[in-house]
């Protein structure tokens, strides 16, 4: 019951043939025999323009075809599901949550994290750019689940870079970290490796990566690489590009014998913003 699955797509601006394709991806990591899988951010949609996501954003109820799409297939395949990104509804009209949601092996939603960190950038030496702040509104909430392979925090995509969310989840006992993203091409050649490894070996916990890799319809190209890193800041296992299905272990007694003989959290003395 150790057994997580990352789930790599390329996802484009037809959610019914992103849902086809994550239908297909997760039947795979279940007849591996995995007990929880996750999703990339933006599974279910990439659009050709950046407001194009306020046409399908969802109603925070269950109710829209994403949201039961993902319990669904949790509640079919036995499977918990770490649902990548959804956008929902927030009370502007203009802008929208890109909700990460957790669906137990029955179907039941048992989480919800906002992205807090929005993704505002121009990339160094490129025309490439986003303004996430456009459409979306940032999440305020740091949020750990209780699941079969543990104690699991939430993060999405640029939140990576922001070291004091997972030094929050860690507060907050997380024994590892999901983080389904979308990383550019050039961001994630420069810096995706390296900072799953500097979030494992902080924080002394698994990352479990899953991320769009390949090149999209609207003509962005994300960076794939989807992996699991252990505590001690090895890459366990990891994909290249384009759709595929990671499988890797968890071992949380490693986690502990790491944190027992090498107490690095237990050394911190200067306080970091946003932890308890």
């Amino acid at each position: 019951m150790n057994q997580v699955a990352a789930i790599q797509m390329a996802s484009g601006p037809q959610p019914q043939a992103n849902l086809l394709e994550a239908k297909r991806l997760l039947q795979e990591a279940a007849d591996k025999g995995a007990c929880l899988a996750v999703l990339p951010e933006n599974f279910a949609f990439m659009g050709m323009q950046e407001t194009d996501v306020l046409g399908i954003a969802e109603k925070p109820d269950g109710a829209g075809p994403l949201q039961a799409f993902l319990a669904e297939q949790a509640r079919r395949l036995g499977l918990w599901i770490v649902g990548g990104t959804i956008p929902l509804q927030t009370t502007d009209g203009q802008r929208v949550r890109s909700a990460c949601l957790v669906f137990d092996d029955q179907g039941r939603q048992v989480a919800r994290y906002d992205k807090i960190h929005l993704f505002d950038v121009r990339l160094p030496d490129s025309t490439e750019a986003y303004t996430e702040s456009k459409v979306f509104e940032r999440g305020d909430e740091v949020v750990v689940v209780d699941t079969p392979v543990g104690r699991m925090g939430l993060a999405i995509c640029y939140d990576l870079r922001f070291p004091e969310l997972f030094r929050a989840l860690l507060d907050r006992g997380a024994e590892w970290v999901v983080l389904p993203a979308a990383f550019t091409a050039q961001t994630g050649q420069a810096h995706w490796d390296v900072l799953l490894r500097a979030r494992a070996i902080e924080n002394q916990c698994y990352m479990l990566s899953a991320a769009q890799g390949g090149f999209h319809v609207n003509g962005r190209e994300t960076y794939g690489h989807s992996a699991l890193v252990d505590p001690w800041g090895r890459v366990v296992g990891q994909l290249q590009r384009n759709p595929g299905v990671l499988l890797a272990a968890l071992d949380h007694a490693q986690v502990a014998r790491i944190r027992s003989s090498f107490p690095a959290v237990d050394h911190r003395r200067l306080p970091c913003p946003g932890t308890t």
